[in-house]
């Protein structure tokens, strides 16, 4: 029997190479979990405390419903007015080139670090009766958009269009904008190409971000107290709503608390799909 062979000359070895090691280290461990305790301990603490017996009661109120049903209606028209708008800015900062760009996308992007508050009293200062534009709406077309249904609309929009506007825009940059110049040397115009090839492309990024931006127009509160005012059934939102119910019956305030949960669950749901595919 002879021993192992040497290798031949000039000819290296291949060595697998090691599985990463699956161990966690505790000094990242302990962190991790506190975490996440710290996000989910709410969340149960809410569940438990939740007056499952009264539920039904509460959430079929005559009050609650119109707070749904106005939520539910500002929250989709501020949707709805982001894509009108929304959709076009993206693609100009994502397929064209200006001085100034940058600043732009800083702007677009400032209402997600603003505190909705100042937001609020920016629009206050811009669309109230005597604001910078709203004194000119009022003076022209007697047009008052402060503490009505459409000043909910417009806060919402306020802070939920950059959620739209840089999902769309990733999207855009993400796409190849030579499916855009091949319809324009076919004779298509930018529009043209716009409505039938770039829009079928970034379908998925404009659903991603218009659920987002739902799901934040739903949540509103800051600007939309300060804007529009807290009146039921003209203005007073869910978020509202759960905000004057703590102060004088903590149940109703669980209760529609626990409304807002399962639509923020739903629209996880919603972009579950999404996210894997990122991933």
């Amino acid at each position: 029997m002879t021993g192992p062979q040497a290798p031949a000359a000039g000819r290296e070895t291949y060595r697998k190479p090691r599985a990463p090691s699956r161990g966690v280290p505790l000094a990242l461990l302990v962190p991790a979990l506190l975490g996440l305790a710290f996000l989910l301990v709410p969340l149960l603490a809410l569940l438990l405390r939740a007056p499952w017996r009264d539920l039904p009661g509460q959430l079929t109120s005559p009050a609650v419903w119109e707070a749904l049903r106005l939520s539910l209606f500002c929250a989709t028209t501020a949707t709805a007015l982001s894509m009108v708008v929304g959709v076009p800015l993206a693609w100009l900062l994502a397929r064209t080139e200006f001085p100034g760009r940058g600043l732009v996308r800083a702007l677009v992007t400032l209402p997600l670090v603003l505190p909705p508050v100042v937001g609020g009293v920016a629009l206050l200062l811009a669309l109230g009766r005597n604001g910078v534009v709203g004194q000119w709406l009022d003076a022209w077309f007697g047009v008052t958009l402060p503490f009505t249904t459409t000043g909910v609309v417009l806060a919402e929009t306020f802070v939920a269009m950059p959620f739209l506007v840089i999902s769309v825009e990733g999207t855009l940059r993400a796409a190849d904008p030579r499916y855009e110049e091949a319809a324009t040397t076919l004779g298509a115009s930018r529009f043209t190409a716009f409505r039938r090839v770039t829009l079928p492309l970034i379908a998925p990024g404009i659903a991603a971000g218009a659920v987002l931006a739902w799901a934040r127009a739903l949540g509103e509160f800051g600007a939309t107290i300060t804007f529009a005012g807290n009146f039921p059934g003209r203005t007073q939102t869910m978020p509202l709503a759960v905000y004057l119910a703590l102060q004088n019956d903590p149940a109703a305030a669980i209760a529609l608390s626990l409304a807002l949960l399962a639509v923020s669950i739903a629209v996880l749901a919603g972009l579950r799909d999404r996210w894997m595919r990122t991933a």
